[in-house]
């Protein structure tokens, strides 16, 4: 054997640890045998998680980018693998996540010959990522690799792919190519500061306001620029709300944090004050149609700061005043140094946040008290806001908890502890994610939430959790229907149901079966008791609550509302 030598699969190996990968989520194919002979031969740092389906694998790696802040990597074989890999990778690249797709592919021998599972992953992969090639050379493997990281961690983050084809993980790679640039193992990586004179201009247009509101999006979390926030908020006294995604930019007990705004999770309460704002400060934010409702606040006339790492968002739907291109945490930074010596106004923003929250839970806390059946989701945010250990982490679908997490979890400390996926909402994300998320954050309690339509997509992953024995808490709300559309179907077409009901199943007894603690709630008073015993668990475990149907209920959603 030349020691000056690899093959094409084991430089990639190589080359992922030199990038610090540490974790691959991925499901075994043909055209992926010489890799997984390099992942098996080779001594290495890298663990590779057998998943049961690609959607999982990418939903995985994700969430381990979420919590980590560091690139998720999943792969998947030709054909079949890389289609079914494409929903985790949209939904990554639009929430700003770095997540690296690998896929093999047929030999480039075979193009154009008809075989099985040719199909272009590059077209393929192209409109959901952010960088996306197939290699045709051994050697390329290193360089395109580091192309990958760059192009994922600098700037605004997003998904990049890597088509590996059969023939060339055995041709040679000179060992020399192997070498990686340290920075790009987490992101943001090189963040760049905006212009001084962009932070007076913002300072100087927030002098002329009376009611100013910033309002976060996720990007604030992604920048790890909540430290500097709250200072912001506590030196202006100003109200500061988020989007669903932007949960976490302060710590829901944060005297300043408003909370979720907009048609998903927001409430009558924190909308008037978005609506009553003279002045919205956006930061790391789109201020696409969910926490806008569709662009109805901040209303026409409304001045507009705008702080993005992305010069594309600003302006997008707005007239900006004033807008800041550049990393969150830097931009914070500065405002608060030029703080330090200028005077500025102040906007009474806890008295304004006291007053919004507490009509807000106040009518929260009449529903979780409500002791009569069927169980309400108010009852189950209240019992997780009692029993929750500080410092879990909640994954959720984007379907019946997520409205009521979004408003009314009370997370105790700012970052990234609620995940869901607001980019493109597809089910069966919780199940899996939670998985990843609890690969980049062992010694945090996970809890995964999810309605039991969503638990059909991928429940067979319950296998890959309990074969690695993970201690998340599932639960399932159960309502025998995909309960958004029902209500949507309330709201929107005169109740006229269609297509929307399923079977009830018992989820425990499909958990229990493999070798999961589960337990079945049906009356209020067995829903602590059974979250309390499950969160106590160091294994896996799962409450399957049988719940108010959602068209029932009285959701935090603008369009449901009377």
């Amino acid at each position: 054997m030349n020691t000056n030598h690899l093959n094409g699969a084991e430089s990639l190996v190589r080359i992922l640890e030199a990038h610090g990968v540490r974790h691959i989520f991925g499901l075994c194919g043909d055209t992926t045998l010489p890799f997984y002979d390099a992942l098996y031969r080779l001594d290495h740092s890298i663990q590779h998680i057998l998943v049961r389906d690609e959607r999982s694998a990418a939903y995985m790696a994700d969430a381990y980018a979420r919590v980590t802040g560091k690139v998720g990597v999943c792969e998947g074989p030709s054909g079949g693998g890389a289609t079914y890999i494409l929903p985790g990778l949209i939904e990554a690249s639009e929430s700003s996540y770095p997540v690296l797709a690998i896929t093999s592919d047929i030999s480039v021998a075979s193009y154009g010959k008809y075989p099985l599972t040719e199909v272009d992953q590059a077209a393929l992969m192209r409109p959901v990522t952010k960088w996306n090639t197939v290699i045709i050379r051994a050697s390329h493997i290193p360089r395109m690799v580091r192309q990958a990281f760059r192009a994922m961690t600098t700037g605004r983050a997003g998904t990049a792919h890597l088509g590996l084809p059969y023939d060339i993980q055995y041709d040679a790679v000179e060992l020399e190519e192997i070498w990686a640039d340290k920075t790009l193992e987490s992101f943001p990586a090189y963040p760049v500061a905006p212009a001084p004179e962009a932070i007076r201009l913002a300072h100087d247009a927030l002098q002329k306001a009376e009611k100013p509101l910033i309002v976060c999006g996720g990007g604030v979390i992604i920048a790890d620029a909540m430290s500097e926030l709250a200072t912001l908020a506590e030196k202006l006294d100003i109200p500061v709300a988020t989007s669903i995604s932007g949960k976490g930019a302060l710590a829901d007990t944060n005297s300043h944090c408003l909370g979720v705004v907009g048609s998903n999770g927001g409430t009558e309460e924190t909308w008037q004050v978005m609506c009553a704002a003279d002045l919205v400060i956006f930061m790391g934010i789109r201020a696409g149609s969910t926490t806008t409702a569709r662009w109805e606040a901040p209303k026409p006339g409304t001045r507009i700061i705008h702080f993005d790492s992305d010069p594309m968002v600003i302006g997008a739907n707005y007239p900006t005043e004033v807008g800041i291109v550049g990393d969150l945490r830097l931009a914070l930074a500065q405002w608060n140094t030029l703080l330090e010596t200028e005077p500025t106004k102040t906007f009474n923003g806890s008295q304004t946040v006291a007053q919004a929250k507490g009509a807000k839970f106040a009518r929260f806390a009449a529903q979780a008290k409500n002791q009569n059946s069927p169980i309400k989701p108010e009852q189950i945010i209240d019992t997780l806001n009692r029993l929750l250990p500080k410092g879990a982490t909640v994954v959720s679908d984007p379907g019946t908890g997520c409205p009521y997490l979004a408003a009314y979890l009370n997370l105790p400390q700012a970052g990234r502890y609620f995940i869901t996926n607001r980019a493109h909402g597809a089910l069966g994300y919780a199940l899996s994610a939670a998985f990843g998320a609890w690969c980049g954050r062992p010694n945090s309690k996970i809890v995964g939430v999810m309605g039991d339509g969503s638990f059909g997509f991928t429940c067979g992953e319950l296998e890959t959790i309990r074969r690695h024995n993970a201690p998340i808490t599932y639960i399932v709300i159960s309502n025998a229907s995909f309960g958004w559309i029902k209500a949507s179907q309330k709201a929107d077409t005169e109740s006229r149901y269609y297509n929307v009901d399923f079977s009830g199943n018992n989820h425990a007894e499909i958990a229990r079966a493999m070798d999961i603690a589960s337990w079945r709630v049906t009356e209020p008073e067995q829903l602590e008791p059974a979250l309390k015993a499950a969160l106590a668990c160091t294994t896996p475990s799962l409450v399957d609550i049988v719940c108010q149907p959602l068209e029932e209920a009285d959701a935090p959603v603008r369009r449901w509302m009377g």
